[in-house]
């Protein structure tokens, strides 16, 4: 049985059985022992007897279940104990003592909820197609062009050559990137004229989404006259 209790106040606790005069913080004490039932003092004489379910040093809080532990000590786990929990402050403790250790055989098999195991072959796959979508966002973002030229680009979705659209690798859209200005050789000239009427359709998508009027947000009934 260990007893540690805080010293002159601070956010420290004596280590047991250590045979000198070394202390830990008290959270550090406390995470050591998840899993084992302990009782601890709060305040002025406020006993809480359970089992540490976890310790937090950030928000500097423990979590205890102070339900009675199940009868079969090889199910005495925090994983299936009934659960009647405290959250209690760190700072509040004036002293804690161990009544029994965690099981040892306590792992990630009986955690709940389970935990899998982790395919690194489909994790280094779902890695490498991020890293692909967004070196293939890249390339398709145009370098010196405004956002008319990328609206138009990313409506036909083919590469660029410099600062104009090259469509079916025979058609160079150059900017101000209109209708007009769809250059192709001449032995292209079918394709030239579907590129064209897709780029009219597209123009004037754009310029109606530029033109559509902003929708005015509900305004409120006025206070004060």
């Amino acid at each position: 049985m260990a007893d540690t209790k805080r010293q002159s106040g601070k956010n420290a606790v004596a280590t047991p059985n250590v045979g000198g005069a070394g202390t830990v913080p008290l959270e550090t004490a406390l995470s050591a022992v998840i899993g084992a039932r302990v009782r601890i003092v709060v305040g002025a004489k406020v006993i809480h007897e359970g089992t540490i379910f976890a310790v937090c040093p950030i928000t500097n809080i423990i979590a205890i279940n102070t339900a009675p532990p199940p009868p079969t000590p090889a199910s005495n786990t925090t994983t299936n104990q009934p659960g009647d929990y405290h959250i209690l402050p760190i700072s509040d403790i004036r002293s804690f003592e161990v009544l029994s250790l965690p099981l040892t055989d306590v792992s990630f098999d009986n955690a709940v909820p389970s935990i899998g195991t982790v395919d690194m072959k489909a994790v280094k796959a779902r890695e490498e197609a991020a890293i692909k979508r967004l070196q293939d966002k890249e390339n398709k973002r145009g370098k010196g062009v405004g956002k008319e030229g990328q609206d138009i680009f990313n409506a036909l979705e083919r590469t660029w050559h410099e600062t104009s659209i090259v469509v079916l690798d025979s058609v160079i859209i150059a900017p101000p990137y209109r209708v007009e200005d769809c250059k192709a050789p001449s032995n292209q000239q079918a394709a030239l004229n579907r590129v064209k009427k897709v780029l009219e359709i597209e123009r004037k998508k754009i310029a109606d989404r530029s033109n559509k009027p902003a929708v005015p947000l509900p305004q409120g009934p006025r206070k004060g006259g």
